[in-house]
């Protein structure tokens, strides 16, 4: 187990990697943080994620995107100003894929007849499916298609004025609010993020925290993971505390 945190890591294929981690743990949420549903096949997408969440008895979370680079959604096979509508049915068509028996999808951009897709997922609807993304756009799209929402933030007072507009949204589609799952990805502050901090986000009704930064995951991917947990791991125990 030591040695696999500490192998080098970069760009590894996340459902490779979750597959690995799901051998090794009973308990850990498997997720994505974001996986960019418009540059992968929806077909083949959906069997992987099911297979994962069938082995891992149904430890799968996804956390998804439109992607940002034009060059790099483009060269897999989407157009830049379309991402967000094949983000949409790609989504649609995996919730389909998972819980029906012979399923099939007409959109715009992603289309199949009727196809055998197995095996399902082990939670009974498929995995969650949490979008990042800050601008007003996105949050009427977390209310009104995804279980939740996963934003890179460092601001407890802005994520909470930005989850009430998500909940308000929600509302207004007939969905219910409190069904939505609220993640923020939250600078670590090499170790150093208080439980002030801590308390603010839970009180702003996020219900988990991802420690991410830029060099936070730059040295886990270059092969320093034990050392980064190590710096981290007093948050946890200030957690546990509030």
């Amino acid at each position: 187990m030591t040695h696999s945190l500490n192998i080098i890591n970069r760009w590894a294929d996340p459902f490779i990697a979750l597959a690995i981690a799901s051998t090794t743990t009973k308990r850990l949420k498997l997720a994505t943080g974001v996986c960019l549903l418009p540059e992968r096949d929806t077909l083949v997408t959906a069997k992987v994620i099911a297979s994962l969440d069938m082995y891992s008895g149904g430890r799968v979370l996804l956390g998804v995107g439109g992607g940002w680079v034009q060059e790099e959604t483009e060269l897999m096979g989407t157009k830049f100003h379309l991402r967000w509508k094949r983000l949409q049915e790609t989504v649609e068509a995996m919730r389909i894929l998972w819980t029906q028996p012979k399923p099939s999808y007409q959109g715009k951009l992603v289309q199949f007849p009727p196809v055998y897709c197995d095996p399902k997922p082990a939670q009974k609807s498929g995995p969650p499916i949490l979008l990042g993304g800050h601008t007003p756009k996105a949050l009427v799209r977390v209310a009104r298609t995804y279980d939740g929402w996963c934003p890179l933030t460092n601001d407890p007072a802005d994520y909470k004025k930005k989850v009430a507009i998500i909940r308000q949204k929600a509302t207004e589609a007939g969905r219910n609010p409190d069904a939505l799952q609220m993640t923020a990805l939250v600078d670590p502050q090499n170790g150093a993020l208080s439980a002030d901090t801590l308390k603010a986000f839970r009180e702003a009704s996020a219900s988990r925290i991802v420690f991410f930064s830029q060099p936070f995951l730059q040295e886990i991917a270059t092969g320093n993971a034990l050392a980064a947990i190590d710096r981290v791991a007093p948050i946890l125990e200030r957690a546990q505390k509030l």
